[in-house]
């Protein structure tokens, strides 16, 4: 939240925003400004894996709006020829940018069959199901990992606002009859709560206790980000190359800013 807020305390220090969200201790290897733009770079860690020889895979997530970027299909290219562990999701929500998926995709049945073009396994996933997300990313994971080849998943989810600030007109292009359904019948929260309940693992009032210790938590981190401060004019430069940052030799050679 820090990071969103553009606030020092934040992952990448402020500087991210909702794009960048940066934690290498966690393995977790953050977003990109560009559309598709997180693809060859999810290639990219998971040939070091390979290369390393160290056993595990590189879940790499895009939208729908991505699959049409000519550096992911050249990604699948080489994720297939030098069989990499990779599993790259496609996230469908339906919509890109205020657009929907049959007015920006050409395709026969589904987005994640464009992986038959690269002889890469695909499958198609019910994003409200979680038994069936755990299941059928478990078998893309296992795949990538005991045998280095990779994967395409299209999970088909929905989201009730717009892309971006960007895309404040999000009821235009919907009806609200669709976004209640998806609200009603195929949010994974609810649907998994029913679930659990159906099976007697979770009751009414364990699931509103959780429910209400989600929001608490919520709130504590936007207090948080509240309280922090905001980078100062001395940080600009900071946390931008690792090589400045650590004075390594290469921060020796060309330049890496620009001053006025």
């Amino acid at each position: 939240m820090a990071e969103m807020f553009g606030k020092i305390t934040g992952c990448s220090r402020g500087k991210g925003g909702s794009m960048h969200f940066f934690a290498p201790a966690k393995n977790f290897w953050g977003g990109h400004g560009i559309v598709a733009g997180q693809t060859p770079l999810g290639l990219g860690l998971a040939y070091g894996l390979k290369y390393l020889g160290r056993k595990g895979c590189c879940l790499c997530y895009l939208g729908d709006g991505a699959v049409n970027q000519g550096t992911f299909h050249e990604s699948l290219n080489l994720a297939a020829l030098f069989e990499i562990p990779v599993v790259y999701v496609i996230e469908n929500n339906g919509y890109s940018m205020g657009t929907s998926q049959g007015r920006s995709s050409s395709y026969s049945s589904c987005l994640a069959q464009r992986a038959d073009a690269y002889n890469i396994a695909w499958d198609v996933i019910d994003g409200s199901d979680l038994y069936e997300v755990r299941a059928k990313t478990h078998i893309a994971i296992e795949r990538a990992r005991t045998q280095h080849l990779p994967s395409l998943l299209e999970i088909h989810t929905y989201r009730y606002y717009g892309h971006s600030i960007a895309d404040a007109n999000h009821k235009k292009y919907r009806t609200p009859e669709e976004i209640e359904n998806h609200k009603q019948n195929h949010d994974p929260i609810s649907v998994f709560r029913r679930a659990l309940i159906a099976e007697g693992i979770l009751t009414e009032d364990r699931a509103d206790a959780l429910n209400r210790a989600a929001a608490d938590e919520a709130a504590a981190a936007v207090n948080f980000a509240d309280a922090s401060a905001a980078p100062t004019l001395s940080d600009i430069h900071t946390d931008v190359y690792w090589e400045c940052d650590h004075a390594t030799p290469a921060a020796m050679i060309g330049r890496h800013f620009f001053d006025d």
